[in-house]
């Protein structure tokens, strides 16, 4: 039976559904699924397009490393990156109250097509796709277009363990 997962964007009340994808990516497919709940302040990109992301403390107790990395995130992507804390730069970890933690975890959903995931400071930034959304893009993107064109402000991305 697939591990299922419920993606919240809170303040909106709109949730999509997410199967881990355990096969491609077992190691943090794992981890995050010992962790969940998770979640925090929602953002949207700057750079990779279509993407809605939170900033979290590490929560694995062993880094989990690449497994099924992309930079080209497709619809209904749902992407783990780990920041070390040298990294991200002064304004933007003080900008999202992380300065004082020694890296942090990047979760993201991707709503929509054409997204690069190049950063102009440090080049590729890979990411581990360990889950694909199969119910509720685009209600989802919908209102992650929203987050771009409204604004974050007050908005948090929520991950959880779907109930059965």
């Amino acid at each position: 039976m697939p591990k299922l997962m419920t993606i919240t964007l809170e303040r909106r009340g709109v949730s999509c559904v997410a199967e881990l994808l355990e096969k491609d990516a077992p190691r943090t497919c794992e981890a995050v699924w010992q962790a969940l709940p998770l979640g925090g302040d929602a953002y949207h990109a700057k750079y990779a397009r279509n993407e809605v992301y939170t900033m979290i403390e590490r929560f694995a107790e062993e880094e989990v490393g690449l497994e099924n990395p992309t930079v080209t995130p497709i619809p209904g992507d749902v992407v783990y990156f780990s920041f070390a804390g040298g990294m991200l730069d002064r304004r933007f970890k003080e900008e999202k109250n992380i300065h004082a933690l020694p890296g942090v975890i990047d979760l993201a959903i991707f709503y929509g097509r054409n997204n690069l995931l190049l950063n102009g400071d440090v080049g590729w930034v890979p990411g581990n796709v360990y889950a694909t959304i199969v119910d509720g893009l685009d209600r989802m993107a919908e209102a992650c277009n929203d987050v771009w064109r409204s604004g974050g402000a007050g908005e948090r991305l929520l991950y959880s363990r779907a109930e059965s």
